[in-house]
């Protein structure tokens, strides 16, 4: 029993760590034809980036006033 509770551990974690390095190479690689941005700018599209899914997801869980 103890020998499943460790190959099912062992499997999150390599599961954990593919996404993990597919986010950070997503993140990391420039679109194709864009130029390299700078730090600053790289930060500001990250932040828009979040700031558009985090509207989205409260549009979509709007719900309609208990009155």
């Amino acid at each position: 029993m103890r020998m499943f509770g460790l190959l099912g551990l062992l499997l999150a974690l390599v599961i954990a760590g593919v996404v993990a390095k597919k986010q950070l190479t997503s993140v990391a690689a420039p679109a194709a034809g864009e130029a390299p941005a700078d730090a600053r700018t790289q930060a500001q599209q990250v932040q828009k980036q979040v700031k558009e899914a985090l509207d989205a997801a409260a549009q979509a869980r709007k719900m309609p006033d208990d009155n």
